[in-house]
């Protein structure tokens, strides 16, 4: 009997983000599911001895910038878990995060020429939330002393009031969030190979609002199921992150979901691969 061969799939592309004008705040329900943070660290902690199983970085240094209304006391999982993956995290050490104002920028930039100098070798920069906006920003200032931008949960792309924070972010920067000049400015990719970590049950950020677009080549998305406020103790998002940094950046590759990683991950900047076959 002739064998009759399987149809093939064609390859799945990711669905397009909505029309910026019409991407709206996270609603009552996932603002709600904030609370499964605990859980997350919770989980974090019981995988431990499996991501300490993960190749050991290079241990190069790695600054980490904390989310709106953050210090660095809710970076520490992020960068204790980087020192057991064999890297140099440093805190932000600016107190808590509350916008762009005076001085803050100056010292962003103060710390990675600093971090650059010591190590005598380029710097990750990795940002939760706002702090992501600080470390693409920083990136574009000084590309030649980045190696790498990791976000979390950073909107940067869509409109800020996409978001359930940017009253409390015009409250405590003095700023507004309409500044046109300035959100298209923050929407462009750094020059240095740039990851977003992001989340379509994050109950702060729109998930439409942290996406780089699909045309750069050094930019990419990868999507996890974690909360915003439980983003930097995902177990999920970490192991996303030490991928991340672990990559050469004169031979940079986009996250790999192909084998167990499917079930984890999925990835918005590139169609599906054919999987059937004849």
């Amino acid at each position: 009997m002739p064998r009759i061969p399987r149809p093939l799939r064609l390859p799945r592309y990711p669905e397009p983000p909505p029309p910026e004008a019409a991407i709206a705040a996270p609603g009552p329900w996932l603002l709600m599911l904030e609370a499964r943070a605990p859980w997350e660290l919770a989980a974090l902690m019981a995988v431990s001895p499996f991501l300490k199983k993960m190749p050991a970085g290079d241990g190069h240094p790695v600054i980490v910038f904390p989310g709106l209304g953050a210090s660095d006391t809710s970076t520490l999982a992020v960068r204790q878990f980087l020192t057991g993956q064999g890297y140099t995290p440093y805190p932000w050490g600016q107190g808590f995060n509350l916008g762009p104002r005076d001085g803050v920028l100056e010292g962003c930039r103060a710390l990675i020429r600093e971090t650059f100098e010591r190590h005598r070798e380029k710097v990750s920069l990795v940002g939760w939330s706002l702090g992501g906006i600080y470390a693409r920003e920083m990136a574009k200032e000084m590309p030649d002393l980045v190696r790498c931008v990791v976000t979390l949960g950073t909107p940067f792309a869509g409109h800020p009031r996409a978001t359930n924070a940017w009253r409390f972010y015009e409250m405590v920067s003095g700023q507004q969030t309409h500044d046109e000049a300035l959100l298209a400015e923050v929407k462009r990719p750094p020059p240095v190979p740039t990851t977003s970590i992001y989340s379509k049950t994050d109950g702060i950020v729109a998930w439409p609002c942290s996406l780089n677009p699909p045309q750069h080549r050094h930019t990419e998305n990868i999507e996890v199921h974690a909360s915003h406020i439980g983003m930097g103790m995902n177990p999920m998002a970490l192991y996303a992150l030490a991928d991340r940094l672990r990559q050469d950046p004169a031979h940079w590759k986009r996250f790999d979901v192909q084998g167990a990683r499917r079930w984890f991950f999925k990835v918005a900047h590139q169609p599906e691969l054919l999987v059937d076959q004849y």
